[in-house]
């Protein structure tokens, strides 16, 4: 998370309000610049299809590895993708700043055209040996690792408004989870586990191609390509003084790291539990359709946080995402309690929308408040400490359940998410922190 506090050791973003440029004479209010410009529809596109390319490869994993290797195999080779990320994704950062964003992201994408053609091809001649799957899903998580900080420090520098920007591409992600994996399922039981690996190496291919066909218009101040666009933004610097320079950056925004701790422990407490929990019980109660549909709900939730995220625009957005967040509480709760598949599929609906809203508050005010020289290692320090919470959490989610019952630890869930909230509500920098102006070409 990112943005440091006003009082804190940051200049102040944004331009006096008559530096700013004039609105177009096109009709729309004043500071709603158009969003569906070249450069953002390439870049929507590229992070759409490689979205809906992931959201296939749960499903190919669990029903295509599963069968051949069974539960553990599955958890081994997700295990190694996951664990590779965290590994990385610091570096990723580095990189990104270092080389630019956008190179980072292509070469992460054409490593994955490799990874995934290669599972298509293996699948197609017959059960892939284990040694290839673990291999290639430990390059596909670093490719993932070099590709995310990027694709974050992208945003504001391919939209004007990168809160609209989020929230569209929060919808399209939203989309992608509810489509991707009817579809993997379809294309397994009709073809084989290689269609589905062939269509998601067919996805990062077509992101690259869309990714290298962005151009970035130059600052209004400067005249020179942004900076973590290509060009890079410093010489002769070592990998040790950047990660040191991104970790000074993460730690100077108060508002940062403490959503980031909070977050860390929601990743153990809630959402790293929360699915195997939850599929667990709601399976065993209503059977394994219901579950399916309420997964379904959370992605219809999902859909709506990220519509409701383009209407609104708070003046503090991360306490308006906190409001939000508590109301996530109730999806954990309605499981715990066992209650009856209507009052669940309400709760994921609100579920699915509160994280929604939280998302793209959560991003934008990282992407507007962080300078554009260190956004990407910045982001690299987020996606860290979020991602490691979560991956804890669902290692620890199985001996947890041999102490204590499913229903109890959702419990614990919903109140560790109350808590949370709480926090967020009781941390000045994080309460008080406004959101940002857009000045040139929606970059602070």
């Amino acid at each position: 998370m990112t943005t440091t506090h006003s009082r804190e050791k940051s200049s102040p973003i944004g331009d006096p309000p008559g530096d700013r440029p004039a609105a177009a004479p096109t009709g729309r209010p004043a500071g709603r610049p158009p969003l569906w410009d070249r450069r953002f529809t390439l870049f929507f596109t590229a992070r759409t299809v490689s979205l809906f390319g992931d959201a296939m490869m749960p499903v190919a994993a669990a029903l295509a590895v599963g069968a051949l290797y069974g539960i553990s195999g599955v958890g081994y080779v997700l295990g190694v993708w996951t664990g590779t990320f965290v590994l990385l994704v610091l570096f990723g950062g580095v990189f990104a700043d270092r080389f630019g964003a956008r190179r980072m992201m292509v070469g992460a994408d054409l490593v994955r055209v490799l990874t995934q053609g290669v599972l298509a091809a293996a699948f197609f001649a017959g059960p892939p040996p284990f040694w290839l799957l673990v291999t290639m899903a430990a390059l596909a998580g670093a490719a993932v690792a070099m590709f995310l900080p990027g694709a974050n420090g992208m945003v504001p520098l391919v939209a004007r408004e990168p809160q609209r920007a989020n929230a569209t591409l929060k919808v399209a992600d939203a989309l992608a989870q509810l489509l991707g994996p009817a579809l993997a399922g379809l294309l397994i039981a009709l073809t084989s586990a290689g269609t589905v690996y062939a269509i998601d190496a067919g996805t990062f291919l077509l992101s690259a191609l869309c990714l290298a066909l962005v151009r970035f218009a130059p600052t209004a101040t400067t005249g020179d390509t942004p900076a973590g666009a290509d060009a890079p933004a410093r010489n002769g610097s070592s990998l040790r003084r950047d990660l040191r320079q991104g970790w000074q950056e993460f730690r100077a925004r108060t508002w940062m790291w403490a959503v980031i701790l909070i977050w860390m422990g929601y990743g153990v407490l809630v959402f790293g539990p929360l699915v195997p929990l939850s599929s667990a019980l709601v399976g065993a109660r209503l059977g394994p359709d219901a579950y399916g549909l309420a997964v379904s709900f959370l992605g219809a939730g999902t859909v709506l946080g990220g519509l409701l995220a383009l209407r609104l625009r708070p003046a503090r957005p991360l306490a308006a995402g906190t409001v939000a967040m508590a109301l996530y509480t109730v999806l954990p709760l309605c499981v715990a309690l066992d209650t009856g598949l209507p009052v669940l599929l309400a709760g994921h609906v609100l579920g699915g929308g509160a994280l929604a809203f939280w998302s793209v508050m959560w991003a934008t005010s990282v992407q507007t408040h962080t300078p554009p020289a260190v956004l990407n290692r910045v982001s690299a320090y987020e996606l860290g400490g979020s991602v490691s919470g979560i991956a804890l959490g669902q290692i620890l989610a199985g001996p947890a359940v041999a102490l204590v019952s499913p229903g109890r630890l959702l419990l614990v869930s919903a109140g560790a998410c109350l808590a949370g909230c709480l926090a967020l509500s009781a941390i000045p920098a994080i309460r008080t922190l406004r959101r940002a102006a857009p000045t040139d070409g929606g970059r602070p």
